[in-house]
């Protein structure tokens, strides 16, 4: 659940000095492009795009001279993930590009106006901070392109791509490298589909061109000193593989989750924040499952800080929520109570604990602490201190470590049945929740080899942390509720809102409790094979 718009608005700090602190302008565009680079030599002739099945011959190509600066820290961080960050003039799209990976052949372009040298526009140091972690960008070479554009249109005069000719001469900054000069051909689809790389292919054979071994540009200009890529992975698990590999796996996706919100966050797009502290959640649950199989040191720390992580989180998330809720069971009552003072009050009360929560995990995520979490995880994923037993084969190792959490939830279930009716009825009702949170997160990272039985397990657990949490939002709705209305001279007609509010939320409990119980019913006992 999310707003499309917060509370007020807010301010964002900038660790990195490059561009000025303020509110968020969002990059003037935001597209994925699709190309493919090709090696030629100085005197090779351009394809012959006829040749090529479903294109028209092209006419006479358009000429640009094209300047640009790439940024990145001393140690090219950027570069070691396949990010490059430029500032270019010349051409109809000059100003700062930022390309992020997004799969084969693709990257994620975000651009901005050129504003001056070496100030890194604000909205695309948000998409970087949390790879730079602190540490200054500055010019680490300077390319002079002349470019030759022949756009490729399809017999129905549809744009399929456009195929440039390039003329590079590159000069790398801080005794990065020699000055280079060289040629290549890039193919990137307008309209087209991915098959036309195929189609092209013999043309472009046929003109002398073999694909290129760099991504980029300045990759090329960097030669040696461009650094190994550190986007590889985990390696994926298998049945009879290390079990290690299951928790690498999926501590790797989490963490490609958290790295990819991070920026949305710091932005304010909806749903950010709910999603950045469901990866920091899932992270630390599967830590706490798996913690056996690795040295101590190696995941105690983690767990701590990913728990710091995720209550920073939860405050703004949390506010968010609540004010959503309370809110929709006020505008159910009559008319002039829904619009009465309490809707003020509401609105002051969670719309400042909203506001507060948010900048604190503004500041959060540009602390030293945040940045050290990251790299840690990392560290972990790519090196993880494991004990002997984590080289044990995956599938029965981790379905005895998920049904541990099976049987812990089980352990939750009978706390809550003998405490019916009591005080602590709801403590022991949020521990299940949580207990059925462990278990659908350490399921989920187990169902690409223990399949359909893993799934299931992994729904049974998100059904009742479902409910449940509709539960404890209820406990926590009346808490503030109560809260509320017990205001000196508070008006009688605001209280009788308070109350009705009260009574809804105790209706929405009684519901939540009846459809628990029928789960605890139908999912006793559900294990993994092992």
């Amino acid at each position: 659940m999310h707003h499309d718009e917060h509370p007020c608005s807010h301010h964002r700090p900038h660790s990195l000095s490059h561009g000025p602190g303020g509110l968020s302008i969002m990059a003037s565009r935001d597209s994925t492009e699709t190309e493919r680079k090709y090696d030629t030599g100085h005197t090779a002739r351009v394809p012959v795009f006829a040749d090529i099945a479903g294109v028209e011959p092209a006419g006479e190509p358009s000429e640009t001279f094209l300047e640009a600066v790439y940024y990145d820290t001393a140690g090219l961080e950027l570069a070691a993930r396949g990010i490059t960050l430029r500032r270019r003039t010349g051409g109809t799209d000059q100003g700062w590009h930022l390309k992020l990976p997004a799969g084969p052949d693709s990257r994620r372009e975000l651009q901005a106006p050129l504003g001056q040298p070496d100030h890194v526009p604000a909205e695309l140091l948000d998409h970087l901070a949390v790879f730079t972690r602190g540490q200054e960008l500055s010019p680490v070479a300077r390319l002079s392109t002349r470019r030759s554009t022949y756009s490729l249109h399809g017999s129905a005069g549809e744009h399929l791509a456009d195929f440039t000719d390039d003329r590079v001469h590159a000069v790398p900054l801080h005794n990065l490298g020699p000055v280079t000069h060289w040629r290549e051909w890039e193919l990137e689809l307008v309209h087209g589909t991915p098959e036309l790389f195929t189609s092209a292919q013999p043309a472009l054979e046929a003109a002398g061109a073999v694909p290129s071994a760099y991504a980029a540009k300045v990759a090329r200009a960097l030669g040696p000193s461009w650094p190994e890529a550190r986007t590889a992975g985990p390696v994926a698990p298998r049945k009879k593989g290390p079990v290690r590999d299951v928790v690498t796996a999926y501590v790797g996706a989490q963490i490609n989750e958290l790295l990819t919100h991070d920026a949305g966050v710091r932005q304010g797009v909806p749903d950010s924040v709910h999603q950045m502290r469901s990866a920091a959640r899932r992270l630390r649950s599967v830590l706490r499952t798996y913690r056996t199989l690795f040295k101590k040191g190696a995941v105690v720390g983690l767990e701590r800080d990913l728990q710091w992580l995720g209550r920073i989180l939860g405050r703004p998330r949390d506010a968010e929520v609540m004010r959503a809720r309370i809110l929709a069971n006020l505008h159910a009552l009559p008319e002039a109570q829904a619009s009465g003072p309490a809707l003020g009050q509401i609105e002051h009360e969670l719309g400042t604990a909203y506001n507060t929560g948010y900048q604190r995990a503004l500041a959060t995520l540009s602390s030293a602490r945040y940045y050290r979490i990251v790299t840690a995880l990392e560290h972990f994923r790519d090196n993880p201190l494991a004990k002997s037993k984590a080289s044990r084969p995956a599938r029965k190792a981790s379905a005895r470590l998920v049904n541990k959490a099976a049987r812990r939830l089980d352990r939750a279930h009978k706390a809550a049945r003998k405490a019916a009716g009591t005080a602590e009825y709801d403590t022991t009702l949020h521990q299940v929740r949580k207990d059925a949170k462990r278990l659908r997160h350490a399921a989920e990272s187990a169902t690409a080899i223990n399949r359909k039985r893993a799934r299931v397990l992994e729904k049974t657990g998100h059904r009742i942390q479902s409910v449940l949490g509709d539960h404890q939002d209820t406990v926590v709705a009346r808490e503030l509720l109560n809260r509320l209305a017990s205001a000196p001279d508070m008006a009688a007609g605001t209280a009788a809102v308070y109350k009705a509010l009260t009574e809804q939320e105790a209706e929405t409990a009684a519901k939540t409790e009846t459809a628990y119980r029928k789960l605890r019913k139908k999912t006793r006992g559900r294990r993994l094979q092992t």
